[in-house]
């Protein structure tokens, strides 16, 4: 069966042994539940399989793609032909789920960002190990006072240790992408910011960069109507635009404008 892989669904299947191994390195698989988000044609999996998990779960939105899986493994594996933007991941296994993703690029943000907005009801995940596009990845890790610094540094850090792995170049997939990508590393933290509703932070961090290029007066003044009273408070100067606030800071504006609703 000849396989055309799909632009609508973001199809570069990764195929180099060396990094193949790097990924499955980056933690213990042994008797542990595994989920891989887009396996592709499944050389990961393999190199997954070769590590003895307890469960390994496939998910992958392509029926095309699902046959040449079963094909392949039988039924050495668990198989799941949805769309990962609409499925629970809680209700996959009972046990907390080691991910691994080589997520398609299209919506890799929109999907993370689903990942984290779910940890506020339960985690269900120990660790994901994830590709990127290396842009994307970049502005999860920056750090404030950075041109890469925004919304989903601030919101991916607010919940997740991330530590980068290794940058991977176009020529290691096919069809190779046009630009670079990363491996990240993330598991949840154990000490966070509260919040009640993590739409808080969503919405306040929206608000801020929708105009990033603006000082910051003007979305306190969306957002408050004491703003003398919150900048006096948090020792926040006016003249500073939203790139450099620190996530910190982020955190307790979200939380008085929280407090302001509740």
């Amino acid at each position: 069966m000849k396989l055309i892989p799909k632009k609508s669904l973001g199809q570069n299947f990764l195929f180099d042994k060396n990094i193949l191994k790097i990924i499955s390195d980056c933690t213990l698989i042994k008797d542990k539940d595994i989920l891989e988000v887009g396996p592709g044609t499944g050389n990961l999996t393999e190199e997954i399989l070769k590590k003895k998990p307890n469960k390994l779960f496939l998910i992958e939105k392509d029926s095309s793609l699902i046959k040449i899986l079963k094909e392949k493994f039988s039924d050495k594996v668990n198989y799941i032909n949805d769309d990962i933007l609409k499925i629970s991941e809680k209700k996959i296994s009972q046990n907390k789920l080691t991910v691994f993703g080589n997520l398609p690029y299209n919506i890799s943000t929109e999907i993370l960002t689903k990942w984290i907005v779910n940890l506020n009801s339960v985690v269900w995940f120990d660790k994901l190990i994830l590709m990127f596009q290396k842009e994307v990845a970049n502005r999860i890790i920056a750090k404030y006072n950075t041109s890469s610094y925004g919304r989903l540094s601030i919101i991916s850090n607010w919940r997740l240790e991330i530590k980068k792995i290794i940058d991977i170049k176009p020529h290691s997939f096919k069809p190779s992408p046009k630009v670079d990508s990363t491996l990240l590393v993330l598991k949840p933290k154990e000490n966070f910011f509260k919040f009640d509703n993590i739409n808080s932070l969503e919405n306040v961090t929206k608000i801020f960069f929708n105009q990033r290029r603006k000082k910051i007066k003007k979305p306190l003044n969306q957002l408050f109507n004491n703003v003398d009273e919150i900048v006096k408070k948090y020792k926040i100067s006016l003249d500073l635009r939203p790139q450099n606030l620190d996530n910190e800071t982020y955190y307790l504006i979200a939380k008085e404008f929280e407090n302001l609703r509740s």
